[in-house]
């Protein structure tokens, strides 16, 4: 774990509006995403990850317009994701203002993709978004989904972390579908093993309720933690979060 880990919220963006649901289904309207950038970094958010959840679906680029306007609201690092698929995506969301830019499906499909960005813009603007799912039968019991988590692949999520950070990536988003919206907490079995395996930090995303839950995400080894509903809803603020860790002797950004 960092000396001081980082809280970020995310903005599961489709259409130009920020949605969620529960295990990347029944997708509901949260909000502008701009609006909630702004609120976001107000409340002393150390980063934040825009996703537009429904670009490779849709077959199209990321909505550069909603980057643009987020990027303009916020002075933290923004890291984008969602429909890249070349060198030339990732050049692009930079001159709108991303400071970091994430990849899933594409690179599944053709790795060659993290070499290729890490070549040229270095690790650290390198972010491999994981859509990680339980499957019986796995080397370690977990799979890699693609296209915002509705198509499952064999691919083993352990086998496939460490594979792009061999060929580049600079951070590990570890998202579980399982306990995505659900509220129940984080799954730590999952960080746990992908923080043994990992020499990049690791940002644990997927089923944060309560201030509680993020301590345990951070000892079982993630390095930052990643929120959506509970920060959209009012549930939670970044403060609150925040004070949290410290009560509980994590030191945070302050």
């Amino acid at each position: 774990m960092t000396l001081a880990c980082r809280v970020i919220p995310c903005l599961d963006v489709a259409a130009g509006r920020v949605v969620k649901g529960v295990n990347f289904e029944n997708l509901r309207d949260m909000g502008d995403p701009v609006e909630l950038a702004a609120l976001y970094y107000a409340q002393g958010a150390d980063e934040l990850t825009l996703l537009d959840v429904t670009a490779t679906v849709d077959e199209r680029a990321t909505t550069y317009d909603v980057v643009r306007r987020t990027a303009e609201e916020v002075f933290i690092p923004l890291t984008v994701g969602g429909g890249v698929r070349s060198t030339d995506d990732v050049a692009r969301l930079l001159a709108v203002g991303a400071d970091k830019v994430g990849v899933n499906s594409a690179a599944i499909a053709r790795p060659a993709l993290i070499d290729e960005i890490a070549d040229r813009f270095g690790s650290q603007v390198l972010v491999l978004s994981l859509d990680v799912k339980r499957a019986a039968g796995t080397r370690s019991g977990f799979v890699v989904t693609t296209h915002g988590g509705r198509t499952a692949t064999d691919l083993d999520a352990l086998d496939w972390a460490r594979e792009a950070i061999d060929r580049g990536v600079g951070e590990l988003l570890v998202n579980s579908i399982d306990a995505d919206g659900t509220k129940d907490g984080f799954d730590l079995e999952l960080v746990g093993l992908m923080r043994e395996l990992s020499s990049v930090p690791v940002i644990a995303s997927g089923g944060a309720g309560a201030v509680t839950d993020f301590a345990p995400a951070l000892r079982a080894g993630a390095d930052a933690v990643l929120a959506a509903s509970v920060f959209h809803s009012g549930q939670l603020s970044i403060g609150d979060v925040k004070d949290a860790l410290v009560a509980d002797g994590i030191e945070v950004r302050r």
